[in-house]
C-alpha cells in the first residue's frame, strides 16, 4: 500500500469513528493544525462530485474537522500553552494543567449499558460498581459527545495500545478536545512505533472525551451534568461533564477487566516488580497501604505500578505509564517519582510559584488529589518491555489501624481468596471528614470501583493461577502495632521492608509458624532484622482484654462485609465455595 493510500485509509477510519448515528457518515477530516493552514485543504478521500444532500445532512457535514493525530509531547505542549487556559511549564519541565471543576473520579456518574449479553456476564446489584443504563440512553449521550467534537475546529486523536503482551494487546482510539487529555493518554497507554501506527487499522475500543460539554440532565439515568458511559457491545466509552483525565485511564481498566477474563487472562489492580533472578511479586493494596513505596525497590525491576494481566505466559503491564500521587512529594521520600517529573510529564492541579515555576507539593488548595502522569521509561529501573514470568509471591497489603493484624502472615489458597475478595484496609482519624476513630474499608479485589465481573470470578482465577505456578500468598500489615490508632504506633517502614525482603528471597517460606486465634493466620516466629515480639500482635498490646475485644470487632466487620458474597450466583450456576467462607474469621 502506498503512503497516500495509507493516509487515505487512516482518515477514513477516523471519519468513521466520528460518524453521527443519525447522519451515518463521518465528517470531512483532514490532518494538521487549522492555525497553520489558512486555506481549507481538499480531503484526500472526498469524491470529486457533489452528493445531493439528503434529509440527514446538516451544516456540520459541510465543515472540515482538523485532526491532530498522535502528536508528539512537544507539539502537545505548544497546543496546551497556546490554547488552554491554566497550562504552564514548571521549573522541572513538566506541563502543569487544570482539570476543571472535577479533580477526581465521579464513580456515582459512571454507567454501563445493560443488554442481553452483559445482563448475565456482569456483576449487578448490591456492592457492585456497575450502575446500569440502557442502549438508547447511551446512544443519546454518544450523539451529544460526537456532535460536540464535530462542532470543534480541531480534535486530538490518539491511536495506542493496552497490554505489553503482543498477543493480547488491545488497540484503543481516544478522541478528545484538549491537548492535556491527548498528552495524558500518550503517557498512560503504550506508544506505537511508526510502523505499528501505519498498520493500526480499526481500533478495538474508542473513547469520545467531550468532557468540557455537560450531559443533558433531563436524559434518562442522568443524576448530574457528568456522565461516564461504557458500552461493551459497541466497544465505546463516552465522557461528558468532567475533564478529569483519570476517567479515561480507569475506564479502559474496566474494559480490560471485562475483555481479558474472556481469554482466561486475569486482570489485576496491583503493583508488580521482578528480582534480578526473575522472581516476580504482585502487590495489592488500597490507598495508603504502601503499595507504591514497597513495589518501588532499587534492587528490583519495576514491571508496573497499577494495572496488570496474568496470562499463561506470565505477567504483563496493561499501561505504558505511571499515574503517581503528588501530595507531600519530596525528593528524599520518592526520588524516582520526583525525578520523573520532567519534560513530557503532565502535572494535574498543582500549585507553583508564579515567577520560578517551582511546584509546592504541600499545597492542596486546588485538591489533595494532585497527580503526575509520565511514561514508565522515566523510572530508571523499569523493565522494558513491561513483561515478566509467573509470580512467585502475591502480597496483600493492609493498613490495619485497629492494630490487631500481624505484620506478616502466610496465607493458604482459600485465605488468599478470602482476603483478596475482602480487600481490607482502615482509614484513620483525619483522613476523611467525620472519621473520629479507625474505620474499616473494604474494596473487593483491591479495586472494586473498576471490576466488571463478580469478585469471586477474579478470586477463582487468581487461586487457579497461584496453584498452577506455585505462588505463595502473604498478608502484610503496614498499619498499627501495640494498640489501635491513637494508642499504638505505626509499623516501622524499615521492618516492613525487611519482611518484604524475606518474602522475595524465599527465607520466609522456611520459617517456623504458629496460628493466631479468630483469623487463623499462620505467622512466623522470627524474621531477620525484625524484633520477634512484634510478629504476634497480642505481645505488643499492654491491655490483653482490649486486644481481644478489638480483634473480635474487626472479625465481625469482615463477616458483615462478606455477607454480600455468601449466596451470590452469577449467570447460571456459579456460587461461592464453603472453603473460602471457612478461611475467614472464626469465632
Amino acid at each position: 500500500m502506498s503512503e497516500e493510500e495509507r493516509h487515505k485509509q487512516q482518515l477514513q477510519s477516523i471519519s468513521a469513528s466520528l460518524a453521527s448515528l443519525t447522519r451515518e457518515t463521518g465528517p470531512k477530516v483532514v490532518r494538521g493544525d487549522p492555525a497553520r493552514r489558512p486555506e481549507t485543504p481538499r480531503v484526500a478521500h472526498a469524491p470529486d462530485h457533489y452528493i445531493t444532500p439528503t434529509f440527514a445532512a446538516s451544516d456540520s457535514s459541510l465543515k472540515f474537522t482538523h485532526v491532530l493525530y498522535n502528536l508528539s509531547p512537544a507539539e502537545l505542549y505548544e497546543q496546551a500553552i497556546k490554547y488552554e487556559k491554566g497550562s504552564f511549564i514548571t521549573s522541572s519541565g513538566a506541563l502543569a494543567t487544570l482539570s476543571g471543576a472535577k479533580t477526581g473520579r465521579s464513580p456515582k456518574d459512571k454507567r454501563v449499558v445493560r443488554d442481553d449479553v452483559t445482563e448475565d456476564e456482569l456483576w449487578w446489584g448490591k456492592g457492585s460498581p456497575n450502575i446500569e443504563m440502557d442502549e438508547q440512553t447511551f446512544l443519546v449521550n454518544r450523539e451529544r459527545a460526537v456532535d460536540y467534537l464535530n462542532s470543534l475546529e480541531k480534535v486530538f486523536v490518539n491511536d495506542q495500545f493496552l497490554n505489553w503482551d503482543p498477543e493480547n494487546r488491545i488497540k484503543v482510539r481516544i478522541v478528545s478536545a484538549r491537548a492535556y487529555h491527548s498528552l495524558f493518554m500518550h503517557n498512560m497507554c503504550i506508544r506505537p512505533s511508526a510502523e505499528e501506527l501505519e498498520s493500526f487499522g480499526t481500533p478495538d475500543f474508542t473513547i469520545y472525551n467531550a468532557g468540557q460539554f455537560p450531559c443533558n440532565r433531563y436524559t434518562h439515568y442522568m443524576t448530574s451534568s457528568t456522565s461516564i458511559d461504557l458500552n461493551l457491545g459497541r466497544r465505546e466509552m463516552v465522557i461528558l461533564g468532567t475533564q478529569y483525565a483519570g476517567e479515561m485511564k480507569k475506564g479502559l481498566f474496566g474494559v480490560m477487566h471485562y475483555l481479558m477474563p474472556k481469554r482466561q487472562i486475569l486482570s489485576l489492580h496491583s503493583g508488580c516488580n521482578m528480582g534480578k533472578d526473575g522472581d516476580v511479586a504482585l502487590f495489592f493494596g488500597l490507598s495508603g497501604t504502601g503499595k507504591t513505596t514497597l513495589s518501588t525497590d532499587h534492587n528490583r525491576y519495576l514491571i508496573g505500578d497499577d494495572e496488570h494481566c496474568w496470562s499463561d505466559k506470565g505477567v504483563s503491564n496493561i499501561e505504558g505509564g505511571c499515574y503517581a500521587k503528588c501530595i507531600d512529594l519530596s525528593r528524599d521520600k520518592e526520588p524516582d517519582i520526583w525525578n520523573a517529573i520532567k519534560f513530557g510529564t503532565v502535572l494535574e492541579n498543582v500549585v507553583f510559584d508564579e515567577h520560578t515555576r517551582e511546584v509546592d507539593y504541600l499545597d492542596k488548595s486546588v485538591t489533595e488529589n494532585t497527580r503526575a502522569a509520565y511514561p514508565i521509561e522515566y523510572i530508571p529501573n523499569a523493565k522494558i518491555p513491561c513483561v515478566g514470568p509467573h509470580p512467585k509471591n502475591v502480597i496483600l497489603l493492609a493498613c490495619d489501624a485497629f492494630g490487631v493484624l500481624p505484620p506478616v502472615s502466610k496465607l493458604s489458597l482459600a485465605q488468599t481468596m478470602y482476603h483478596f475478595i475482602s480487600g481490607y484496609t482502615a482509614l484513620v482519624a483525619g483522613t476523611e471528614e467525620g472519621v473520629k476513630e479507625p474505620r474499616a474499608t473494604f474494596s473487593a479485589c483491591f479495586g472494586a470501583a473498576f471490576i466488571m465481573l463478580h469478585p469471586t470470578k477474579y478470586a477463582t482465577m487468581l487461586a487457579s493461577k497461584m496453584e498452577k505456578h506455585g505462588a505463595t500468598g502473604w498478608l502484610v500489615n503496614t498499619g498499627w502495632s501495640g494498640g489501635s490508632y491513637g494508642s499504638g504506633s505505626r509499623m516501622k517502614l524499615a521492618y516492613t521492608r525487611k519482611i518484604i525482603d524475606a518474602i522475595h528471597s524465599g527465607k520466609l517460606l522456611s520459617a517456623n509458624y504458629k496460628k493466631t486465634e479468630v483469623f487463623g493466620l499462620e505467622i512466623p516466629t522470627e524474621v531477620e532484622g525484625v524484633p520477634s515480639e512484634i510478629l504476634d500482635p497480642v505481645n505488643t498490646w499492654p491491655n490483653k482484654a482490649a486486644y481481644k475485644e478489638t480483634l473480635l470487632k474487626l472479625g465481625g466487620l469482615f463477616k458483615n462485609n462478606f455477607e454480600v458474597f455468601v449466596n451470590h450466583k452469577i449467570g447460571k450456576d456459579d456460587k461461592l465455595t464453603q472453603e473460602i467462607l471457612a478461611a475467614g474469621p472464626n469465632f
